[in-house]
């Protein structure tokens, strides 16, 4: 029948645009069914079109209900799935999954690993005692070996400034000095300090002249600001009770940050140059003041057989002498844009982070003792 053939062909155009019940694509084989139930309906030819399509929908609905796997040869379209949000996934796989934190040194108020940097300084502090007392050449060996560790800090340091120091006159002055200081006295520490001077000039010449003069003044100062300063603990060995007198000005250079720092972290307030040191305070210098005129009236009473009030002298210049070496080494580290002079030293930084203090009460203390010496001996 024409009627019912166009029927058919209208009906069986609208099944696949029809849906399951609850809104998903029909499965092939919910498609025959609704096509079978559809044919039946149209030879039928009682129903309208419209309700053929309900009635075809009907008889599929309760297939869709119940999900048949598909037949092994006939490949099923999946409904699409709703589309997951963003997640942003690593480069690396194995950085997704979270590590546990490291476990973190303990740090003190100041910032440092403190067990580290006690181990360190208890070990510094050995040799050093090792070297006056038992084994003089262990101390020529360590003023020697800390000279050169210090001079290649700093040249490292300058690098930050685009500056370029020959390091060879440089380890020969921190190994020359010190020596000549030792066997020749003052005078002989004096004529080594020029020559070294003199071979940095020649070898930065021949290199050429670009960058000359910064290279040279730089090799200069650090030649006068490490090796030559340091020597001067050799010329105190050999003076009188020579071991005690570089074991007191040592203690004063301990007992000036020890003091500086208990006492600026718990009274500090008053900044002494909030654009070089922040951290240091005026009260902090107080206590440096004080704490160390006590240690240094017991040093010199009970180990060089002096008047306290020496001691008290001596320490107020070391104080001073040993708070402008603080200051000086934050300028220096300040001006490069670094923190540490390196990380050689674990919970102190550097040898010159260390020995900022140092470096400026040897020299001084080297002078204030013979001035002391000598205005006893004419009373």
């Amino acid at each position: 029948m024409p009627g019912s053939t166009e029927n058919t062909e209208g009906t069986a155009s609208a099944v696949p645009s029809v849906a399951s019940g609850d809104g998903a694509p029909l499965t092939r084989r919910e498609a025959r069914a609704r096509r079978e139930a559809q044919e039946k309906a149209a030879k039928a030819g009682t129903a309208e079109p419209g309700q053929q399509l309900q009635e075809a929908a009907a008889a599929v609905e309760p297939a869709s209900s119940v999900q048949a796997s598909p037949e092994p040869d006939e490949p099923v379209e999946a409904p699409p799935a709703p589309e997951p949000a963003a997640i942003a996934v690593p480069l690396n796989p194995a950085a997704a999954v979270a590590a546990p934190p490291a476990a973190q040194p303990k740090a003190s108020r100041a910032g440092r690993n403190l067990p580290a940097a006690i181990a360190v300084g208890a070990l510094m502090l050995g040799l050093v005692l090792a070297g006056l007392f038992w084994f003089e050449p262990l101390l020529v060996f360590l003023v020697v070996l800390i000279s050169g560790v210090g001079c290649w800090e700093v040249a490292r340091a300058t690098t930050h400034a685009k500056t370029s120091v020959p390091m060879l006159p440089l380890f020969l002055a921190s190994a020359l000095m010190p020596i000549s200081a030792l066997w020749g006295g003052l005078e002989a520490l004096g004529f080594t300090y020029l020559v070294s001077l003199l071979i940095a000039l020649l070898f930065r010449l021949m290199e050429g002249l670009k960058g000359a003069a910064a290279s040279v003044m730089s090799s200069v100062f650090i030649i006068s600001w490490v090796p030559l300063l340091l020597s001067f603990a050799l010329l105190i060995l050999e003076g009188p009770r020579g071991q005690w007198m570089i074991a007191t000005i040592l203690l004063l250079a301990v007992s000036n940050d020890t003091f500086g720092y208990i006492v600026g972290v718990l009274f500090g307030k008053h900044p002494m140059a909030p654009k070089i040191s922040p951290k240091k305070s005026w009260e902090g210098f107080a206590g440096s003041m004080l704490g160390s005129m006590l240690v240094g009236a017991l040093a010199m009473h009970f180990w060089m057989d002096m008047p306290w009030w020496t001691g008290i002298i001596l320490a107020f210049f070391t104080t001073i002498a040993a708070t402008t070496g603080d200051f000086s080494e934050s300028m220096v580290k300040r001006e490069l844009g670094i923190k540490d002079m390196s990380s050689l030293l674990p919970g102190h930084g550097g040898i010159m982070d260390r020995l900022d203090s140092v470096l400026f009460v040897i020299p001084l203390g080297y002078l204030i003792s013979h001035l002391l010496t000598w205005s006893l001996s004419l009373s």
